[in-house]
């Protein structure tokens, strides 16, 4: 009998390290910013601070080198000085995407999911990361048996860091119990933290999730910027993103992990980061004669209106609401630059196609297939009845802001997460992440998301009609 020795945390080499460095929200930060040297409101730029490439260097997952493929992307001393001018580049210490580059990165995502949802991947797999509830008992035992088997077939397995002191899991005890088959390479056993997963994402090939669909959620919350694909066993309430059978794990394993490979979904992700409004310093009256849709729409009369405060990736999607107001709350809604309207109502819904079956889906919003391109916003009971929810392109850079004139503040959360009020004249800007989240497929080409609402909604179940003979 032979015994897996432990892990050290996940590193890259002297020769993958490349320009790895760890991450920081300004790493990838959106914002808005005006370039006050032209004199027309439709030249104007939408800014990425940080770089267009995956900062993972040489690391073995797949989509770390797919992702690194943005090159093109990139504001470069090449771009002309033409296109600069039409698209209002800024040439300050931010790194910047233009529209263009925006719609061209939009694209490129579509044509990559389009691909991959239609082929099998066989990849080289090591690095084994496993998220599960540890605080469930039941969960434990069944996360103890998957990092057996992984163990014994030569895996690297890495769980979360509260499993050292889980006496169900019993990690000391479960290295003693393996048994390497012959022939087969030692695995070894480590334990993951956030912080790993933020500074070192390249340091894992797949992620095994073990619950429902709010353990895929809180994957993307950890890995905030490239994902490794993730495979999703349903032990938990929902299944939208869980469809494999954990009893099945060792064969489905096996399977995708040997001869037959994977098909990867990837799921598109928002960025959201919270603009604050700058102070003017000209007392409590000037400020109150502040306008937000000015300040954005003429960005030349006032160039430094607002700064970035945080930046965060989602999956299923970012809600402004009310917080804990009696009241409604009010807010102005955008579109690249243009005004779209003001809303009164108890808050807003912003979708990606994956949460149109969650918080969206509650507040009223359509089913949205994966695949497709979209931003759904849903008003969230409106003082209007006029409102009804929109789908609007994937490609545009959405902000919704709190007006100077707003009788109370709101409230912004990320996939439930990091609730933050939003004061008046703050808004937050929402973009497609470059980051998807890639998903193992039970089925080819999406087409087990018709599965999963069948299964979980009995969408489109009725009792047949009786004819009328």
């Amino acid at each position: 009998m032979s015994s897996p020795h432990r892990l050290p945390p996940p590193s890259t080499t002297s020769s993958e390290a490349g320009d790895h460095k760890p991450y920081t929200h300004d790493d990838s930060c959106i914002q808005v910013r005006f370039d006050p040297q032209f004199r027309t409101s439709h030249r104007r730029k939408e800014s990425l601070s940080g770089t267009l490439t995956a900062s993972s260097g040489g690391s073995s997952a797949f989509l770390h080198k797919i992702l690194g493929n943005w090159d093109s992307l990139r504001d470069e001393e090449a771009t002309s000085e033409a296109e600069d001018e039409h698209e209002g580049v800024h040439a300050g210490y931010l790194k910047s995407m233009t529209r263009s580059q925006l719609h061209d990165m939009v694209l490129g995502l579509r044509e990559m999911g389009r691909k991959y949802a239609n082929v099998h991947l066989h990849m080289r797999v090591r690095e084994v990361f496993i998220l599960t509830k540890p605080w469930d008992t039941s969960l434990a035992v069944h996360t103890r048996q998957l990092a057996k088997w992984l163990l014994e077939n030569g895996y690297n397995v890495y769980v979360e860091d509260t499993f050292r002191d889980n006496a169900r899991f019993d990690g000391e005890g479960l290295v003693m119990e393996v048994v390497v088959q012959d022939g087969t390479e030692l695995g070894k056993l480590g334990y993951w933290t956030q912080a790993m997963c933020t500074d070192k994402p390249g340091g894992f090939d797949f992620v095994l999730t073990l619950g429902g669909d709010g353990t895929v959620l809180y994957t993307s919350w950890l890995f905030q910027k490239v994902v490794p694909p993730v495979l999703s066993f349903s032990l938990g309430s929902l299944g939208f993103l869980t469809k494999f059978d954990f009893a099945d794990h060792p064969k489905t394993l096996s399977r995708m992990f040997g001869t037959d490979g994977v098909t990867v979904g990837l799921r598109v992700r928002f960025e959201g980061t919270i603009m604050r409004a700058i102070p003017l310093g000209e007392g409590e009256e000037k400020e109150k004669e502040r306008s937000l849709r000015v300040e954005l729409l003429e960005p030349d009369h006032h160039p430094d209106t607002h700064r970035p405060d945080c930046s965060v990736v989602v999956l299923n999607e970012i809600v402004v609401d009310r917080g804990p107001s009696a009241t409604m709350t009010t807010a102005e809604l955008y579109a690249n630059d243009e005004f779209l309207t003001s809303i009164a109502a108890d808050g807003l819904c912003v979708a990606t196609p994956t949460g149109s079956t969650a918080y969206s889906l509650a507040a009223g919003g359509s089913l949205c297939h994966p695949a497709l391109p979209g931003m759904l916003i849903t008003v969230i009971c409106a003082h209007s009845l006029t409102f009804r929810p929109i789908i609007l392109p994937d490609n545009i850079v959405l902000r919704i802001g709190v007006p100077y004139d707003a009788r109370t503040s709101s409230w912004v959360s990320f996939d439930g997460r990091r609730r933050t009020e939003l004061n008046q004249g703050d808004y937050i800007t929402i973009v497609t992440s470059q980051y998807p989240l890639p998903t193992v497929q039970y089925r080819m080409d999406n087409k087990d998301w018709f599965d999963s609402i069948k299964r979980t909604m009995n969408w489109g179940d009725r009792i047949s009609q009786k004819s009328i003979s």
